[in-house]
């Protein structure tokens, strides 16, 4: 029987499974150009509304993985542990993890995605950095993972094409929060890059893709359930995102903070986060007999500046200049500078994290516009939910260049923040993990 997309389209609109066929025919189809653009978005949106069970999923991601090259990491005798989160405001835990746990001794070939969403990407904050190459071709990625301990790249059109193409039209359809197709888009990724053991860091609340602890632990479940599927070792933390990881939310201004954490400064929560991915990936890479053992190596690497020197070497192996390292005013910053104050006296609450994003989304030009980003644009929060302010107390620094956006993104830190009469109580950094 020969299938059609607009067949596969009406099946899964009206709420039927896909067979494995039918998945590999789909995935090969776009990836070769032969399905149009506006057919994969309906089917997205099919997808995103009924659905996709464990066996569909684990074959998508299959077939993901299949549209493209697959690297081969067996030269690497070393422990191989990768890292992913699932997206959220302010995270910059790729900058601290990665070169945390190589400098232990765990190899990290790390794949990384641009913006989506609300939220920032990876490879947009290494873009910030003078000179920093994000694209590597697979020998080279697979050189400096066995010869420095951690590349970080961009995903190439040779490793899971069809992902980093469906990738890019779900940001655009509002099928960004789909679990089963942001489980497969992690998996071929990580199955591509050659990863067999993997932490990732599910984040839940306002902030995140997904906003309930509900639907952060179904997420979780289903990653390990489908990496069970197609031979990859996931574990996955889940922390919270009702507020920014850190302060500071931007491309620039997030590569400064996570220097600061990996000199052993930097916000707590930030580093409390970092530290306990990179035990995990310490553990899971079998480098430590237990916890005390993976987190004291971890806690070391980071107090001794091993960390940081590993992070430089990143850096210089990938073409980037170093300089940023001791002078964060070699990192670009946008030129116009607004500071949000509090209207009253009480205590800082975070009522929608997802706007802190959208805000600085939208003073990087990402949102209104097609062409560059503003790397230097962001906003650097002053205080964390829960404490005390006075009025007239700066709350939050805006980095723009454009002004026409500024009277907007005002609006949105104003509905993120309130302050409010009494302390809001305190949230766990990190709710849960599974395995």
């Amino acid at each position: 029987m020969r299938m059609h997309p607009l067949d596969l389209i009406e099946k899964k609109r009206d709420g039927y499974r896909h067979t494995k066929e039918e998945l590999d025919f789909l995935v090969a189809k776009f990836n070769e150009g032969e399905m149009a653009k506006a057919q994969m978005a309906a089917w997205l949106m099919a997808v995103y509304l009924r659905g996709l069970d464990l066996t569909e999923t684990a074959y998508l991601t299959r077939a993901m993985v299949e549209s493209g090259l697959k690297v081969d990491l067996k030269a690497i005798d070393e422990p191989k542990v990768d890292k992913h989160s699932t997206g959220g405001v302010g995270d910059k835990t790729t900058l601290v993890v990665v070169p945390l746990a190589a400098a232990v001794g765990i190899k990290v070939p790390k794949l990384s995605g641009g913006a989506l969403g609300h939220t920032g990407g990876t490879l947009d904050k290494l873009k910030s950095i003078p000179g920093f190459r994000t694209t590597l071709a697979l020998d080279e990625f697979i050189a400096q993972v066995l010869d420095v301990g951690a590349a970080i790249g961009s995903q190439t059109g040779e490793l899971a094409p069809a992902d980093k193409k469906i990738y890019a039209l779900r940001d655009k359809t509002a099928t960004v929060s789909s679990i089963p197709l942001i489980v497969a888009s992690i998996l071929s990724k990580k199955a591509a890059a050659g990863s067999r053991k993997i932490v990732i860091d599910v984040k839940t609340g306002t902030g995140a893709f997904m906003p309930t602890l509900a639907e952060s632990k179904e997420l979780a479940a289903t990653l390990v359930a489908v990496g069970n599927e197609i031979d990859l070792n996931v574990e996955c933390i889940i922390s919270d995102m009702n507020q920014p990881l850190g302060l500071a939310i931007g491309n620039s201004v997030e590569v400064k903070e996570a220097v600061d954490c990996l000199g052993g400064g930097g916000p707590p929560d930030l580093r409390e986060l970092s530290i306990e991915i990179a035990t995990r990936m310490v553990l899971l890479g079998g480098l430590a007999d237990g916890r005390e053992s993976a987190l004291a190596k971890v806690e070391s690497a980071l107090a001794t500046g091993k960390a940081l020197s590993k992070f430089q070497e990143i850096v210089l192996a990938q073409g980037g200049e170093t300089a940023f390292l001791t002078d964060a005013s070699s990192l670009k910053r946008a030129p116009g500078h607004f500071v949000i104050k509090a209207e009253d006296d009480g205590w800082l609450a975070v009522d929608n994290c997802r706007a802190l994003g959208e805000a600085a989304t939208l003073v990087s030009g990402r949102i209104h516009d097609e062409g560059e980003i503003d790397l230097g644009a962001g906003l650097v929060m002053k205080l964390k939910a829960g404490a005390e302010v006075v009025k007239g107390s700066p709350l939050v620094d805006i980095f723009y260049t454009d002004e026409l956006w500024l009277p907007q993104a005002k609006e949105l830190v104003s509905k993120a923040l309130t302050v409010v009469p009494e302390k809001p109580d305190d949230r766990a950094l990190i709710y849960d993990w599974r395995s």
